[in-house]
């Protein structure tokens, strides 16, 4: 279907033509802030356009005509989409957050138009009805079941005022998700903790304090040190400074984004969201949020989810009080009187970790630069599925930190693009992440190859040092290395159903399977190098490692739960009337036994994962998931051998190509031949023998 360009196009506007450029990646270095508008504009009219044409066409409805057709939609729409939103995340300013603010209420309301059309609604009614009289694939009939329950889902059968209703809420929730992540983002930007007494910073070791040097110069105050709440500021803080104030001042800070009082403060963010959420779910009959969004999950309903939880937070939490009396016992022996404090945790923790496995975050960080270790998630990717790597030089980037990939199968096809972009910055919001800039689909026979970021915050590199990881963030690398595989690895029709667009509950399953092999010192060897010498990681450190393998564990699952369970208390919410966030989240963590010296994950008001990435009710899922990948090791290690290529084919095959074209229990079973044992995991953390 051709569309005319409105008066809105320009000769100049990259968006406004298919990409030029190798492999069709976007043109960064052409595209401009004012191309956004009339990009978003001509996109929507054109996706309309389009919509109508398939929602009055006189042939009856079909799947071709209908469901099908409506793949083929938004090209302009998408192609501009793809690359804001992923800018907006990673590399943000204050003309792109203005422009935002813009779009969030033109999106919504498209997207309300095409999913409250009457006349489209019916066609696709029509094919559903008669879908078990229609000679389609497998993949078709998920199609056509996914398009018509998202409708139904999007309100397609209310009466026109709720309709009406539905649109104002679904406007004010897209400008809400645009405030609270804006006001976390500029709390973590506006902290500045500056250092001028190196006294203040025993303890810490010479190449973090290097690096705060570096950042005070670059902020122009040399002969001080600068602090800030990103991350690879603050966390070395928190591991290895003597300074007990400065340790709590940090980790207050951190947990307090959004919840100051100011500007900034997202509490009565937080109480608008669930109101709207709450009356969005009764619209539709249900009695909370949660079960509104569960149904579509592997997991189904919030009972599923909250009778799942107790089987990991009861075992974690009991681990993590012998974990305080262990640490306590630490902090007694020094003598000083002090009891155990959440800000205490990772700096005893880490002499803990020393002195009893000899290993420390310090003494392995000289063997994890970060280029060896992409490099050693790339050599799993090869060993596994047959995958190969070569570095695009001269690509156009959107910052000058990023790197480009091309991805070759075995048998020297494109299998896609890959972006590496690792440094925090101010536009930058906190963690890590994959996204897509394009999706992977077949148009006319031809397989459409995906274009993949994965975001992170990690250490800088300095003058005279490269980036050194932590432990934590060779994790967090192969973690995000393992959502870009599943997406690189589809091959699926229809971009709704590729890659990654599968239920939250299922999607971390594939990224935190990947963690599992940055630990097995086979792998650990093709990465772990000195930055300065060349020496592979010694064998005495590896087997330190694999002995620390369940240290610490308690903490990092309570911490971890904890948010989780504070995710379902917001969204097993009936009324939100009257909600005092902060007496909210503390009755929250009375109820499941939170103990104080383990401060949530996410603190509500930068809990941005269920207040702007859609994650709400939705949080369980890394548990959920981490029960999977657990078993899908299992899978790997029953064979002797963790690179069985029998087992990595039927999961690349089973699984990773599938995307959401059957149900993800069904494709797992079909994968494992059975389901999930829960006990892997617990057997992975320690817990249980």
């Amino acid at each position: 279907m051709t569309v005319m360009l409105g008066s809105c196009a320009s000769d100049n506007n990259p968006f406004f033509e298919e990409y030029s450029t190798p492999y069709g990646v976007p043109p960064f270095d052409k595209i401009k802030v004012e191309h956004y508008m009339p990009a978003f504009e001509e996109g929507i009219r054109q996706d309309s356009a389009e919509i109508e044409a398939i929602a009055n066409n006189p042939e009856k409805p079909t799947f071709q005509n209908t469901i099908e057709a409506m793949t083929n939609t938004g090209k302009l729409l998408n192609r501009v989409s793809g690359v804001f939103y992923n800018l907006r995340s990673a590399d943000t300013n204050d003309d792109l957050d203005t422009i935002a603010k813009k779009i969030s209420p033109m999106m919504s309301a498209h997207s309300d138009n095409v999913k409250l059309n009457t006349k489209l609604f019916s066609r696709i009614k029509t094919v559903y009805e008669m879908r078990d009289s229609l000679d389609l694939t497998g993949e078709q009939k998920r199609l056509l079941e996914c398009t018509y329950k998202s409708f139904v889902r999007s309100g397609a059968e209310l009466d026109d005022s709720q309709k009406a209703r539905l649109r104002e809420i679904n406007k004010e929730l897209g400008l809400l998700d645009l405030k609270f992540s804006a006001n976390v983002l500029a709390e973590a930007n506006s902290y500045k903790k500056w250092i001028d007494d190196e006294s203040q910073l025993q303890g810490l070791p010479q190449g973090i304090k290097d690096a705060a040097a570096e950042e005070a110069s670059k902020a122009g105050q040399p002969g001080k040190w600068l602090f800030t709440l990103h991350k690879p500021s603050f966390i070395p803080v928190l591991q290895y400074c003597d300074n007990r104030d400065l340790r709590k001042e940090l980790l207050i800070a951190y947990s307090m984004r959004g919840n100051n009082n100011n500007e900034n403060d997202n509490k009565s963010v937080i109480n608008q969201t669930m109101r709207l959420r709450i009356e969005k779910a009764r619209m539709f009959g249900y009695e909370n949020p949660a079960d509104m969004i569960l149904e579509t999950s592997m997991a189904k309903d919030s009972k599923t989810v909250m009778d799942f939880l107790p089987s990991v937070w009861n075992p974690s939490l009991e681990q993590a009080k012998k974990e305080v009396a262990e640490l306590q016992r630490l902090m007694d022996a020094e003598g000083k009187g002090e009891k155990l404090e959440a800000w205490d945790w990772w700096y005893y923790a880490e002499k803990l970790r020393k002195q009893k496995y000899n290993v420390s975050e310090e003494s392995l960080k000289p063997y994890f630069k970060l280029e060896n270790v992409r490099q050693g998630a790339f050599d799993l990717a090869s060993r596994l599925y047959g995958l190969k790597f070569e570095k695009l030089e001269g690509m156009p980037v959107y910052n000058p930190d990023v790197e480009v990939f091309k991805v070759s199968d075995s048998d020297g096809s494109l299998v896609g693009i890959f972006y590496g972009d690792y440094f925090p910055r101010a536009g930058k919001g906190a963690g890590a992440w994959m996204n897509n800039i394009r999706e992977q689909y077949v148009e006319n026979g031809v397989d459409v190859r995906p274009i993949i970021i994965n975001v992170c915050n990690f250490t800088k590199p300095t003058a005279d040092k490269p980036s050194l990881l932590t432990m934590d963030e060779v994790e967090t690398l192969f973690h995000e290395f393992g959502h870009a595989l599943h997406g690189f690895l589809s091959r699926c029709t229809y971009s709704r159903l590729s890659g990654t667009n599968v239920p939250r509950d299922f999607v971390e399953m594939p990224s935190q399977l990947m963690e599992n092999w940055c630990y097995e010192p086979e792998v650990m060897r093709t990465y772990a190098k000195h930055y300065i010498t060349g020496e592979v990681i010694p064998d005495s450190l590896i087997e330190s490692l694999q002995r620390a393998s369940t240290f610490n564990q308690g903490f990092v699952m309570t911490e971890l739960l904890s948010a989780t369970i504070l995710d379902m208390d917001y969204h097993l919410l009936t009324n939100a009337d009257t909600i005092d966030v902060e007496v909210f989240e503390k009755a929250s963590m009375e109820r499941m036994g939170m103990i104080p010296e383990i401060i949530v994950r996410y603190r509500s008001t930068n809990f941005s994962h269920i207040f702007t990435t859609g994650y709400e009710a939705g949080y369980y899922s890394y548990t959920w998931a981490a029960v999977l990948d657990a078993d899908v090791f299992a899978a790997f290690k029953e064979t002797g051998d963790v690179f069985n290529k029998e087992v990595a084919t039927s999961l690349r095959k089973n699984i990773l190509e599938r995307g959401f074209t059957d149900d993800p229990m069904t494709l797992y079973v079909k994968f494992r031949g059975k389901q999930p044992d829960p006990n892997n995991l617990l057997r992975r953390k320690g817990f249980v023998e």
